[in-house]
Order: structure tokens, then C-alpha cells, then sequence
């Protein structure tokens, strides 16, 4: 670290504290600000002074305090021993800092974010005289029972392998392979680098998104489903279930590891999501989900600034896990709290704002974190994704404000939440006329080739009728539905079914927490069977108050609790019973 004794204190606004003169400081430097060596970055930079954003708390700071320059950008550590960590926003372990300094973070707190005395078994993957590129695997540790720890060479570097360290077990910062350049420098390879968090990792390919991530839920896969390397957003208000849906997904979605941020949440909230997760059992291994699970807080009360970085600190970690070939789900919950931040920090600079205060580069940050996601071809020829699930708050749930406007610019898939579908127990409360999903198109090959060829269009089927009722409801409203023909009280009692039974799902029953594609296609199967028989059946003049009274519409929303997922069969004993109750009318 140099030190330059110009580089003082001038002047502090909250988190944003400024040096007056010419300094040695770069743009978006990493520094230390003050005698408690408080985390800081370089966000403005002009001959008179220079900006920077403290990422804790300036309580007691004072004019003339040091300010101390590290020479290198914001960045985080990556290594084995980061799934299973609790993170704050500036990838400091909440574990470790707690024995430090007890259940509120201490100011100036340095602890390193990886436990450096920890041994790993490791097993290397090269030998002398092998030519290696940056992203290229040399050595490999198993971080948890579901997880092998990829090491990689750092991907601005390549070269010949040296020498290399005997299979056996070491500390983070052991050197185990040594790499000599074309200048002819050595470099020695440790198990953890050091990347800053604000430059997207490198990639070889960007590859189209045409796989599904597979939730379970069948208002996600059935009608509005999001592709792997795919970015949705879940906007609604207080209250609509978005950390309950992100807990869904993060429980059940077919990613190999889960990252969940909780960006500027309520304290109560996120230590129900650390307990919950903690005794989680992962549904596919068996073991503790917390085995692939990395967990970013940073609570309401903690400074405003670490709240912005946390965002970038998760979608870095999910980089490096996608960099090793698996496939991360990144959970960010919330945005608005990210982007209230933004606001914060823009109105302490005195920027000009934008819309309800927001400052005018709002789109460009939310595109640059969207963007991050996709799936790729990773420089050592694997294939990665990282799908980014970004829950939005709305004020009132407004979804004209800016965050949720600005988010869906950016977006493929919107699940919007209803206040009065939530507040009717309806859950996930998505609402199906509001929502959409962009990678339909894209996902269909997919759909009939692995669950069956009718999938796509039954899904059709099933949107229209519920369009079909939302217009009916709006005639309802005004004359009573006595009034409608048969055939429209049809619609309205088949649109019964499918929403109660079908995209109604209850988290808390073990066939219906989860459930796999081959049910919900034969779930929709029986609903249409039943509609298009009674189609035939109200055509011939037949009132619609007699097939009502066989039961069946009551026995086909109860279908997703009597019919266990592996026992699929017993579905076709429902259409036969269709048949023979409905032939006799």
C-alpha cells in the first residue's frame, strides 16, 4: 500500500467523503479511509477534489484523517470455502466478523473472507511442460459433498507449466503449480485469485439459452418459464410473497448452486431465510441444501453504499462458479433497495436527478447487471449459465415506477404479483394476465422434445381460456353471470379448475411443493379432456347445472394432492372416469 500524506479527509456527506487537491488516486480504486481503515472506492475524480464512497459507517470520522490507497480496484477473493459462507455486501464472512465484534458488524472490521488456515485435499490436473490458457483447469479440490472446486488460471494469464506440487492437502495461499509467461516471468498459481467486482469474468461464447430451468412450479414452467442463462423479474408490493417465491425457486429450480442476495431486506427477514436454509434438505441429494448454497446479506440497516456493491460482489461469485462449467442461479431480492441506494448516494453528490429522484444512469446499471447473465462457453470449453432472479418492490405496487419499468427493459420474463390474489391465499401469486415470458419461442423444441408433444399446445389452450374468463368477468361485473350462455359459464367454470387447480400450488404439501414436468403436462391433459367433452355435451342443449352436479370439476382441483408424483398412471383412471360419468348425461 503507498501512502500519500496529501491524501486527507476534506470533507464528509454520509457515505461520501471527499479529498481536496490533486491526489495519487485512480478511478474506482479501492481505499481506506480514516484512522479505523474504513472500506472505501474512487467514484470522482476532477484536479480540485476527489469523490469517494465509504462502504460502513462515517459515524466519528473527521476532516484530516488519512485516506489510504491500495492500488487496486474493488474486488473480491475467490477460492474454495464460498459456498456454505454468509457474505455481507463487501464479501466479508458475517460468521467470522460475529466472534470479532458480536451481533453488530465494528467499524474498520478486517477479516479475511476465506478462512486462510483451512487445509483442502487437492488433486492436481497438470504436469510439467503443459502449455495452459487462461481459464484452464490445473487442480481441483471438493469444496462440499455436491461440489468440486475448479481451480483456474487467471484468465489474463497463460503459459508453461513449471512445476507442480505432489496430490496432498493445502492452505489457500500455497503456491501448487508454478507458470512461466512468453516474457519468461514465473507466476505461482495459489487456490484462490482476486477479481475486481465491477468487470464481468471473460467468456469464449455466448450460447442461445434454449434449456429451461425447471422450478416445479407450474405457473413458471408451464406458463411463463425462464431459460437457463435467462434473467426474470418478480415485481409486487408488500406483502405480494416475493422472498417466499425466490425461496421456492431457490429450493426446487434445477440450478447446481444458488446465490441468494438480500439486498437491503428487513434484519427478521433474512435471518428466517439463513435459519430456513440451514435446515433445508436439497430435494435431488439428500444433503443439507446449505452443501450448494452462498448467502450475500446485507440488511436494511447496514450502509447504504455496501448495499449497491452487494449486487456486483454475487453476480462475481456466480461468474467463478459459471467459469467451472455449472450452471448458478443468482436470487436478488431486492433491486428497488439496490436502486434506492443508487439514489441515495446520487443525491449526496449532488447529480441532477431523473424520474421520482432516481439518478439519469439507473437503465445503464440495471443492463449492466442483466447482462451479466447467459449461458456460455467458458474459456476452458465448458458449458456455464447464470440466471438472475431479480425481485422488485414497487411503492403501492406502482409497476409504472422507474426500477420496474427500467428492470423489464432488460428482461425476458415478468412474473407479476396481485395483491389480491395473495391476500385470497392464491399462491404463487402471479398474476396470468399481467405476466409474461419472452423464451417461449426458444423453449418449445425443448418442451416437446424431453416432456411430450402436446405440452405446447395445451399451454395455449390453457392461456386462452383464462383470457377467454378475464373478458367474460368484465360482462360478469356488470349483468351477473345468470345471464351468460351455457357455453360461456363453461369457460368460467373450466377457468375454476385451472386456476385452483392447477396454478394454485400449496409450499407446504408434499406431492405440490414440487412438481415434475411429466405431471403438469398430464395435469393439463385430463383438465382439456374434461373441457372438450362437456364442449360436445353443452352443445346439445344440455344445461351445464347437470354436469356440475357430477363432481368432477371439484374432483379435478383436488387431482394435484391425490396423485402422487411418481405415480403418474393414475391419471388415466381419471379420463376413463370422465367418459363413463360424462356418456350417461
Amino acid at each position: 500500500m503507498s501512502d500519500s500524506n496529501n491524501n486527507t479527509i476534506y470533507g464528509i456527506n454520509g457515505p461520501v467523503v471527499t479529498v481536496r487537491g490533486a491526489t495519487t488516486l485512480r478511478m474506482m480504486e479501492m481505499v481506506y479511509v480514516g484512522n479505523a481503515h474504513l472500506v472505501g472506492e474512487v467514484i470522482g475524480l476532477d484536479a480540485e477534489k476527489t469523490t469517494i464512497q465509504v462502504y460502513e459507517e462515517t459515524t466519528g470520522l473527521k476532516p484530516g484523517e488519512p485516506v489510504i490507497s491500495t492500488g487496486a480496484p474493488m474486488s473480491v477473493t475467490l477460492g474454495p470455502g464460498i459456498i456454505r459462507s454468509i457474505f455481507d455486501g463487501i464479501e466479508r464472512p458475517l460468521n467470522t466478523l460475529e466472534e470479532v465484534s458480536g451481533a453488530f458488524i465494528g467499524r474498520g472490521s478486517s477479516v479475511p473472507a476465506l478462512d486462510p488456515e483451512r487445509e483442502w485435499e487437492v488433486t492436481m490436473l497438470v504436469k510439467p511442460g503443459d502449455q495452459l490458457a487462461g481459464g484452464a483447469i490445473y487442480a481441483q479440490c471438493p469444496e462440499t459433498p455436491l461440489i468440486t472446486h475448479k481451480l483456474m488460471v487467471p484468465p489474463a494469464l497463460s503459459g508453461e507449466v513449471v512445476s507442480v506440487k505432489p496430490n496432498g492437502k493445502y492452505r489457500l495461499e500455497d503456491e501448487i503449480v508454478v507458470l512461466r509467461d512468453q516474457n519468461g516471468q514465473e507466476h505461482g498459481l495459489t487456490l484462490c485469485q482476486r477479481w475486481p467486482i465491477r468487470t464481468p469474468r471473460p467468456v469464449k461464447n455466448r450460447l442461445p439459452a434454449q434449456r429451461p430451468l425447471v422450478t416445479g412450479q407450474r405457473v413458471i414452467d408451464t406458463l411463463f418459464p425462464i431459460a437457463k442463462g435467462g434473467a426474470a423479474a418478480i415485481p409486487g408490493g408488500f406483502g405480494t410473497g416475493k422472498t417466499m417465491t425466490q425461496h421456492q425457486l431457490a429450493k426446487w429450480c434445477d440450478a447446481d448452486i444458488i446465490i441468494y442476495v438480500g439486498c437491503g431486506e428487513r434484519g427478521n427477514e433474512m435471518t428466517q431465510a439463513l435459519t430456513e436454509f440451514g435446515e433445508l434438505v436439497d430435494p435431488k441429494s439428500g444433503r443439507p441444501l446449505t452443501d450448494r448454497t452462498v448467502l450475500i446479506a446485507n440488511t436494511s440497516n447496514m450502509p447504504v453504499a455496501a448495499r449497491e456493491a452487494s449486487i456486483y460482489t454475487g453476480i462475481t461469485l456466480a461468474e467463478y462458479y459459471r467459469d467451472m462449467g455449472y450452471h448458478t442461479a443468482l436470487m436478488a431480492d431486492s433491486t428497488s433497495r439496490w436502486a434506492e441506494a443508487l439514489r441515495e448516494i446520487s443525491g449526496r453528490l449532488e447529480e441532477m436527478p431523473a424520474d421520482e429522484g432516481f439518478p439519469a444512469y439507473l437503465p445503464s446499471r440495471l443492463s449492466e447487471f442483466y447482462e451479466r447473465t447467459g449461458y456460455m462457453e467458458t474459456l476452458s470449453g465448458e458449458e456455464g449459465s447464470i440466471t438472475v432472479i431479480g425481485a422488485v418492490s414497487p411503492q403501492g405496487s406502482d409497476f409504472s415506477e422507474p426500477v420496474t419499468q427500467n428492470t423489464k427493459r432488460f428482461t425476458r420474463c415478468f412474473w407479476a404479483l396481485d395483491k389480491s390474489l395473495a391476500y385470497a391465499r392464491h399462491y404463487p401469486a402471479i398474476n396470468w394476465n399481467d405476466s409474461y415470458s419472452e423464451y417461449i419461442n426458444d423453449l418449445s423444441p425443448w418442451y416437446e422434445a424431453n416432456v411430450g408433444k402436446d405440452f405446447m399446445a395445451f399451454r395455449e389452450e390453457l392461456c386462452s381460456i383464462l383470457l377467454e374468463e378475464n373478458r367474460l368477468m368484465e360482462i360478469v361485473k356488470l349483468i351477473g353471470a345468470d345471464v351468460l350462455p351455457d357455453d360461456q359459464k363453461l369457460i368460467i367454470e373450466i377457468a375454476r379448475v385451472i386456476r385452483v387447480g392447477f396454478l394454485q400450488q400449496n409450499a407446504f404439501h408434499a406431492e405440490d411443493t414440487y412438481v415434475p414436468l411429466e405431471k403438469q403436462l398430464r395435469m393439463m391433459e385430463v383438465i382439456l379432456c374434461l373441457y372438450h367433452k362437456c364442449q360436445e355435451i353443452v352443445a346439445r342443449q344440455v344445461p351445464i347445472s347437470k354436469i356440475l352436479q357430477t363432481g368432477l370439476f371439484d374432483k379435478l382441483v383436488k387431482m394435484k394432492y391425490d396423485i402422487p408424483n411418481d405415480q403418474l398412471e393414475l391419471f388415466d383412471s381419471y379420463q376413463s372416469e370422465i367418459d363413463q360419468i360424462l356418456s350417461k348425461i
